[in-house]
């Protein structure tokens, strides 16, 4: 690998730690003026008039791969119900413990594949992965019961909220690779956002403050900054992943992206003021050690939630 390459790896792999860090501080910061429907509407709308242009240079130019809306379906569906999910959790617990609680999604992701692709089982046998899976569930339920006092039960919720997003951004990547593996990374994930961004447009009209119309009352400078967020979390931040997984390979691109809940818990404590005691944090350490386990391998689990390897330049959630 040239120089230049490892160089793009790093700098898009930084990017993309740096976007979906910011993201759960960008919903932190914007459950004071608006709530979790109108948020994902406006952020996924937004996203997806970015990557509309995708698909209609794909028809113009009559490259449009058939059947593609329809494979985008059912991983759109999942999609769309684990960002209901992950926004919502960040309303009722720390940014760090919704983040904790969503690491669950790759014990999910391996338990998934192993029941749908007869080429993942062979993970299952592994004994580091059922090692991996049980850090990461110690760890988390250290992060969560561990906290200095009882937690209320609205916090109690947001967590399982959390979990339920890891449950269904798991069913998203598994659906990714059933029903898109014959499709580009683009063109997959251009489509995919379009039925996500309708779901969640949608939905902010059926249960958004005054049908998504509360995004008006935010200062300018607050509206650029919630687009901003969708620009930083899912239009440019799935590209970057990408690129640097296609540069510095899946190993370790997900290793580092485990940084994800410490980074989190650094920018909710500096901006916020959200703090973990010192047990809560050693035991996120053992979930992200578990988490690395389970996506440092050279086949199987971390695979199966990815985009195809064909693909070149397009992970869920955000």
């Amino acid at each position: 690998m040239s120089l230049t390459a490892r160089t793009t790896g790093r700098l898009t792999l930084g990017l993309t730690l740096a976007g979906w860090t910011a993201t759960p501080l960008f919903l932190v910061h914007f459950a004071a003026s608006i709530d979790a429907w109108t948020s994902n509407g406006w952020r996924y709308g937004f996203a997806a008039l970015l990557w509309l242009p995708t698909l209609v240079v794909l028809r113009l130019r009559g490259q449009w791969p058939k059947g593609l809306l329809r494979a985008a379906a059912v991983p759109a569906l999942f999609n769309a119900a684990g960002q209901m999910a992950f926004a919502e959790s960040f309303y009722r617990v720390d940014a760090a413990t919704a983040i904790f609680g969503l690491r669950l999604q790759l014990v999910f992701v391996a338990l998934g594949a192993w029941l749908l692709f007869r080429d993942e089982r062979e993970v299952l046998r592994r004994p580091r992965t059922w090692l991996g899976m049980a850090l990461v569930f110690a760890g988390i339920a250290g992060t969560v019961f561990l906290a200095p006092g009882a937690r209320p039960r609205a916090e109690l919720i947001g967590v399982a909220l959390a979990v339920a997003a890891g449950l269904l951004y798991a069913g998203y990547g598994l659906g990714v690779r059933r029903y898109m593996a014959s499709y580009s990374s683009v063109a997959a994930f251009a489509a995919i956002s379009q039925w996500t961004a309708a779901m969640m447009v949608l939905a902010m009209l059926a249960f958004g403050r005054d049908y998504g119309a509360a995004a008006w009352s935010l200062s300018a400078g607050q509206f650029g900054l919630l687009l901003v967020s969708s620009v930083a979390g899912i239009a440019l931040g799935h590209v970057f992943y990408y690129m640097a997984m296609a540069r510095l390979g899946v190993a370790v691109t997900a290793g580092v992206l485990q940084l994800q809940p410490f980074t989190v818990a650094i920018g909710s404590w500096w901006l916020f003021g959200q703090t973990m005691g010192a047990a809560q944090v050693a035991t996120g350490v053992l979930a992200v050690v578990g988490a690395v386990l389970l996506v440092a391998q050279p086949k199987g689990a971390a695979g199966a939630s990815q985009v195809p390897e064909r693909s070149s330049t397009t992970s869920p959630r955000q």
